[in-house]
């Protein structure tokens, strides 16, 4: 569904690269919402402006996870997430984009209470940081949250499978779904967060049956992880997917190796300032 143009035009006046399409249009949740059963939609999570910038062009939406937890911030997991980091890190992702549609992860604690809690929030959200929609985790318990907000003008991503969040209740990461009682429950709490209003929904680590089944029931589309190619999109913790992190979970595939690009980038300098190599004629100022 891409829609970026082909030309880029760099502010020269700074010293850091700043693209500036023309023209620029952001991708709207109604464009996305329409993409059901079309061309699989691309997300990936990202979380500061120069990531933002090189994703961006190829991307129709950009998630603001709450991974950023554990990838930003080398937390256990993703509970202890504040609002004030994912604002922060919501609206450097928004002023690094231009064509993807820029969607926050509401963490965990300031939605469960009521929907007027979750309204309070999701409005900060978006406020403090332009981004066009909200994500919360959770099944049919959340549903009148969803309808809440989403009656309100605050669209609203869904999550439901394997919900990062409720890690203290489940006992850990596995894939969900393997009973078919559970397998039941996550269809129903798909198709009750769809019918509350859900703009899109991620599916997280199930069994893909169960991804199949929920993608061909509801009417919003369905983003998939560790989930099934057959649903409407797919997104992936961009640092995974770059090969930044050597463990990953079973459904990345590493689509680069930067994690060994960097190091060897790093020992290269450290080896030019030993040997004072590094900085070199190029790199100084000289008198006139």
């Amino acid at each position: 569904m891409s829609t970026n143009p082909k030309t880029l035009t760099f502010d020269t006046s700074t010293s850091r690269a700043n693209p500036t399409p023309s023209p620029m249009k952001r991708l709207t949740v109604p464009r996305i919402r329409q993409q059901k059963g079309k061309e699989p939609l691309v997300m990936l999570t990202a979380y500061t402006v120069r990531m933002a910038q090189l994703m961006d062009p190829h991307c129709d939406m950009l998630l603001v996870g709450d991974s950023l937890g554990q990838v930003i911030y080398g937390l256990p997991h993703t509970v202890a997430v504040t609002m004030e980091m994912m604002a922060a890190h919501g609206a450097a992702v928004v002023r690094g984009s231009y064509h993807a549609a820029v969607i926050v992860d509401m963490p965990f604690g300031s939605y469960e209470a009521s929907p007027e809690q979750a309204f309070s929030n999701a409005a900060r959200l978006l406020k403090e940081t332009g981004a066009a929609a909200v994500k919360l985790e959770g099944g049919r318990v959340l549903a009148p949250t969803v309808e809440f907000l989403t009656s309100r003008g605050i669209p609203v991503m869904a999550h439901v499978g394997l919900t990062p969040q409720a890690v203290n209740i489940l006992g850990g990461y596995g894939v969900r779904g393997k009973s078919p009682e559970e397998a039941k429950s996550i269809v129903e709490d798909a198709v009750a967060m769809s019918d509350a209003g859900a703009f899109a929904m991620v599916i997280e680590g199930v069994l893909e049956p169960i991804a199949i089944e929920i993608t061909q029931k509801i009417a919003c589309p369905t983003i998939g992880i560790g989930a099934s190619a057959q649903c409407d999109g797919q997104v992936l913790v961009a640092e995974d997917m770059l090969g930044l992190f050597d463990r990953v979970p079973k459904f990345v595939k590493k689509f680069g190796n930067m994690g060994a690009s960097v190091e060897e980038a790093v020992r290269e300098y450290a080896a030019g300032v030993r040997d004072r190599s590094f900085p070199g004629p190029d790199q100084l100022y000289q008198p006139a």
